[in-house]
């Protein structure tokens, strides 16, 4: 009988990379407060990878506990940028000071997963990539957060780079699925020589 996979984000856009990967799963969305869990692990120093190791662990874990015998992945997303953590935008003036605040300079994206199975962690992958933002004007940057607001409300750093989002930027070292939110061909090859997957 074949393992069930659960994917533990209400991620539109990891639904879509697995689903385009040919993969057979269900979506759960766990319910866990991430920006105190944040704020906890922050007060701790702890680093941007190890914060994105965390919280992709706690997502997992919540929706293992009803779901023992299946694989759940829980996958998160860190902007680290001059020694801190950006999130979401609160609101259309959140989303330009971010953005603002990274024009011309480099930034790390962090994309962790970790893979639940009978009641632990088996598997954990944090990818990372470096990106380095033009130097945008003032007119266009309130022109592409105007333009793509209902998008990039969603979106760690206030952009997208598969969509508009990539002009924003000079140049991007990593793995492109990374920049999405998920260590896909890390995950792949896991399950695939795990034999839930053919491979």
């Amino acid at each position: 009988m074949a393992t069930p996979i659960i994917l533990a984000s209400g991620s539109r856009i990891r639904a879509d990379l697995m689903r385009n990967a040919g993969l057979d799963f269900d979506i759960q969305m766990p319910r866990i407060d991430e920006e105190t869990i944040k704020h906890a692990l922050l007060a701790e120093e702890a680093l941007p990878r190890d914060i994105a190791d965390t919280l992709a662990e706690m997502k997992a874990r919540k929706i293992a506990d009803k779901n023992p015998d299946a694989m759940v992945i829980g996958c998160d997303q860190v902007l680290a940028f001059d020694g801190r953590i950006l999130s979401k935008p609160i609101d259309v003036q959140d989303a330009r000071a971010q953005l603002a605040s990274m024009r011309g300079e480099r930034h790390m994206l962090l994309s962790a997963a970790v893979i639940y199975h009978e009641g632990k962690p088996i598997w954990r992958h944090v990818g990372q990539v470096r990106l380095r933002m033009r130097n945008v004007s003032d007119e266009y940057l309130d022109a592409y957060i105007a333009r793509n607001w209902d998008d990039i409300r969603h979106s760690v750093g206030a952009y997208q780079l598969e969509a508009e989002g990539v002009r924003l930027f000079h140049s991007i070292e990593g793995d492109y699925f990374h920049v999405l939110g998920m260590p896909l061909l890390e995950l792949l090859a896991f399950l695939t020589l795990r034999g839930v997957i053919q491979g």
